[in-house]
């Protein structure tokens, strides 16, 4: 038995919440979260940069918190609600946080974009108005190397007054 036949007994079904709806994903339970996502249900807005952690790409919203989905393991989505970058629009229209960084133009090319605003709803749902300071500690662990982060900064600030709370 070859390895590529060993990892395709190794899959089971794993239930869990993606983006509001509930499903089981028959994955392996030792691939990252971030290769179920994106291999198993093409779910392509949450990307890998450095696949170590650093660089917060890949961040989604895992039962409520902002995680680096290239280090969680696929069997840790058992029974978890998970969001990703799909998830946030409703109704065909886009999420405050997304109309934020578009209208202060901290989209720049964009990769790093779908973690920064997971990162952020993570940030708004717990602290709905923070400090320009609480914002920057906030945002720690993802990584933009187009903007500056001062766009970013004040998309944050302008989300956190078109949400209402």
């Amino acid at each position: 038995m070859g390895h590529g036949e060993r990892r395709e007994k190794m899959k089971r079904d794993i239930h869990c919440t993606i983006n509001g709806r509930k499903m089981t994903v028959f994955a392996d339970p030792c691939a990252t979260v971030l290769d179920v996502l994106r291999d198993v249900l093409h779910l392509t807005g949450t990307k890998e940069g450095c696949g170590t952690g650093d660089c917060g790409a890949c961040t989604i919203l895992w039962n409520g918190k902002a995680v680096n989905s290239c280090l969680l393991l696929a069997n840790r989505m058992e029974g978890a609600e998970v969001w990703t970058i799909e998830g946030l629009m409703k109704n065909g229209k886009l999420h405050p946080i997304q109309e934020a960084f578009i209208a202060e133009g901290a989209t720049q090319c964009g990769f790093c974009t779908p973690g920064f605003i997971l990162r952020t709803k993570a940030l708004l749902d717990e602290n709905p108005r923070p400090t320009e300071e609480e914002i920057v500690m906030g945002l720690v662990g993802n990584i933009c190397r187009c903007t500056g982060y001062k766009a970013i900064v004040a998309a944050v600030k302008s989300a956190a007054k078109k949400i209402k709370r």
